[in-house]
């Protein structure tokens, strides 16, 4: 019998993204024969498995975890590429699994995250078995643990497509609630001004200088309503600025309503499904006109 060498495991993993046991089963049953191992994986796997990670997961699932003491807790993004397998128990379970893992075990980062023990393999081999019986590429997009300086508090909106995590110092549970509630609903990109990133306010700033500058205003007039426009942006996008979504009057911000419970929110985490992620967009009327000319070339 052809000795089954990792390097086999390997190339074969490659070209069809099946678990490493399984891949080495195949190449056993093959006798080292790639091809014929492939087949067998394909017989196996229903097809299901070859170049699954080459495409885009853009869909997905926000899992949060927080231990018993709220002391500890994780925000993770999974994604997968269609919003029907995001439903899926078992890859819901793996989102879990994964947010607890982080928690329990702190990995340094998502590769640290994939070598983890989970059910009879690794992270990885649980995702890649997973892959192979759904047929759906998946991935561990991000994480954040959080080791409190208070209490943590989550919310989980729109079929876990948007989660916040919370570190409330002081306040109660209601009042962790609602701010993890309000940060869902308005998205603040920073806790604070000095937390917003230089890149974010230099373009604001250029935009409006722009505007200001095609109405025809002296310099100086032009750098008051920039500076203006900047700081009215900055109450928009931090979470101290911003108005409570749950203040009736309209009046209220965040920094205010915090004050006025003698509490302080230390840091958070807001995570939406595929935030960045280019999706690929597709014509199906194009596409048949294509496959119709096709043809008719033929």
């Amino acid at each position: 019998m052809a000795e089954i060498t990792a390097a086999m495991v390997k190339e074969l993993r490659e070209k069809t993204d099946a678990p490493m046991m399984e891949c080495k089963k195949a190449l056993t049953e093959a006798g080292g024969d790639l091809g014929r191992a492939e087949e067998i994986l394909r017989v196996k796997l229903g097809n299901k498995a070859t170049k699954a990670a080459t495409r885009v997961t853009a869909e997905g699932v926000v899992a949060v975890h927080i231990g018993a003491d709220g002391s500890v807790g994780t925000i993770l993004e999974v994604n997968c590429e269609t919003d029907f397998v995001a439903k899926n128990d078992d890859f819901l379970q793996l989102a879990r699994d994964c947010a607890e893992l982080v928690s329990t075990r702190s990995p340094a980062d998502l590769a640290a995250l994939s070598a983890l023990p989970l059910g009879s393999g690794t992270v990885e081999s649980t995702r890649t078995a997973l892959v192979g019986r759904i047929g759906e590429n998946m991935s561990l997009r991000r994480f954040r643990r959080f080791e409190a300086a208070g209490k943590l508090a989550s919310y989980v909106h729109g079929g876990a497509k948007i989660g916040v995590l919370v570190d409330l110092v002081g306040g109660d549970e209601s009042l962790a609630r609602d701010i993890a509630m309000h940060i869902a609903a308005s998205k603040p990109v920073a806790l604070s001004r000095d937390e917003v990133p230089a890149e974010l306010i230099e373009k604001e700033r250029s935009i409006a200088a722009e505007k200001a500058a095609e109405q025809g205003k002296p310099p100086e007039i032009v750098q008051k309503m920039v500076e203006g426009t900047v700081q009215k942006y900055l109450k928009e996008v931090t979470l101290l600025g911003q108005i409570f979504v749950k203040d009736p009057e309209g009046k209220q911000t965040i920094e205010q309503l915090l004050k006025a419970k003698g509490a302080k929110v230390a840091a958070f985490a807001l995570y939406v499904v595929g935030e960045g992620i280019e999706k690929k967009q597709s014509d199906f009327a194009a596409e048949v006109a294509a496959q119709a000319a096709a043809a008719a070339a033929r």
